[in-house]
């Protein structure tokens, strides 16, 4: 299968240059031709995958502010998570690291996707920092006082050593047949 073959930064990127009627395309064949209704799911899926990333990048530079939830007064790490999940897919997330990490399906380190999220203990207790995971190893955050949402390695020594977790919202595409209609 093409999609599980592409690194997933690689897959946004792909997705992102596909037509903008790829999505259509996708589900009337796999509707009208009732071949592999799955491909929905894959379109889904990357979308809104896409989406989260997109959005995501629209809040780098964004100040830190500690409880801040507007883009305007600045963000926490939280409330960049929410403000991304809630305008890229509608998902309406708890206000802090510590209840999102609750929500989903937990996923190891390696089968991180992008869209899902990741945690660290970065204040001497589990799941203080939450970010967004971008694939290839890197996530999007919002980071500490006198810093500003940016992308990060999680493989830095900092970061790798905090890491606690992570959890996805978004339905994985490992569930996807093997075949796609294109």
């Amino acid at each position: 299968m093409l999609f599980r073959r592409l690194s997933p930064l690689l897959l946004v990127i792909v997705l992102a240059a596909a037509p903008a009627h790829a999505e259509e395309t996708v589900v009337d064949h796999a509707v009208d031709e009732g071949s592999n209704p799955g491909a929905v799911l894959v379109m889904q899926y990357t979308t809104a995958a896409q989406q989260l990333v997109n959005q995501g990048m629209r809040y780098l530079g964004i100040p830190y502010r500690f409880g801040g939830t507007s883009p305007e007064s600045g963000l926490d790490c939280s409330g960049l998570v929410q403000n991304v999940f809630r305008n890229a897919v509608g998902l309406d997330l708890p206000r802090t690291a510590r209840e999102m990490a609750g929500l989903g399906e937990h996923v190891t380190r390696s089968e991180l996707q992008p869209g899902d999220l990741v945690f660290f203990n970065t204040m001497r207790r589990a799941f203080s920092h939450v970010g967004i995971y971008l694939g290839d190893g890197q996530f999007l955050h919002a980071p500490s006082r006198g810093g500003a949402v940016r992308v990060e390695s999680m493989g830095t020594g900092y970061w790798a050593q905090r890491f606690n977790g992570a959890r996805r919202l978004l339905p994985s595409h490992d569930l996807l047949p093997a075949t796609l209609p294109f």
